[in-house]
């Protein structure tokens, strides 16, 4: 029986790597999607992504969806995105916050050296756009040349663990996922303008290999379902054993 039958549920960041994959995992299980970015179509180059968009794919697939525009550091769009899921479908049942973004992944920096504009831009993002959370590794534990990244994403543990407590009387669950390194966009950006950065987090993987978006869907299929009913407030690495270290 699918998971998530009927579950509505509004995904940001929806057009590429992970969010597109939980779009179609939960589509998959059943789910009603509300997909939200700055635009449909995906910044990366895998054809998958390129050649239809993450709405017009579950549509294709026999599953509903739409496309609300959205910038998720804007408090007025988040809200318009989500009456539009309740006045489409009625409802809002689950909640995924997985837009994000890093500038000091393309250019690793100290922090001295980083560009406050560029700061304030990922807080804002990162910080402002959380009741699953895809959150990052780099939460957990400190990664090279990005403090911008990684102090907006030590945030969301916290803020993660405090929402979960203040809902908790309407029995809403608030949990975070924190991949690893998972090709995406993003890792591609790291590929490019640091292969040594890029070799390094190769070494460092348990399993000798990068994750894929797909495995973060998975998990968060089981954070979203009846699964995971007394789960709450945790913040669950998808990593390949990368925060055992």
């Amino acid at each position: 029986m699918a998971r998530l039958l009927n579950k509505v549920t509004l995904i940001t960041g929806s057009s590429s790597g992970i969010g597109r994959a939980i779009a179609l995992r939960y589509a998959q299980e059943g789910a009603h999607i509300v997909c939200t970015d700055l635009s449909p179509t995906a910044r990366s180059q895998v054809p998958d992504e390129v050649e239809i968009t993450t709405h017009d794919a579950i549509i294709k697939a026999g599953g509903r969806a739409i496309y609300v525009q959205t910038d998720v550091s804007d408090a007025h769009q988040m809200e318009r995105a989500v009456q539009t899921a309740v006045t489409e479908f009625g409802r809002l049942d689950i909640l995924v916050n997985n837009a994000g973004l890093s500038t000091d992944t393309r250019n690793p920096t100290r922090v001295h050296e980083t560009d406050e504009h560029d700061w304030d831009t990922i807080l804002r993002v990162n910080t402002k756009s959380v009741f699953l959370g895809c959150n990052s590794v780099w939460g957990l534990v400190g990664g090279l040349g990005a403090p911008a990244y990684c102090a907006s994403k030590g945030a969301i543990v916290n803020f993660t663990r405090q929402l979960a407590l203040d809902y908790a009387p309407d029995r809403i669950h608030v949990n975070a996922i924190c991949p690893g390194v998972i090709y995406t966009a993003m890792v591609r950006d790291v590929e490019e303008g640091s292969p040594s950065t890029m070799e390094a987090l190769r070494r460092m993987q348990p399993f000798r290999g990068l994750g894929q978006p797909d495995d973060v869907a998975r998990m968060a299929v089981v954070l979203a379902s009846d699964d995971a009913s007394l789960v709450t407030g945790v913040s669950l690495p998808v990593d390949g054993g990368f925060t055992a270290h």
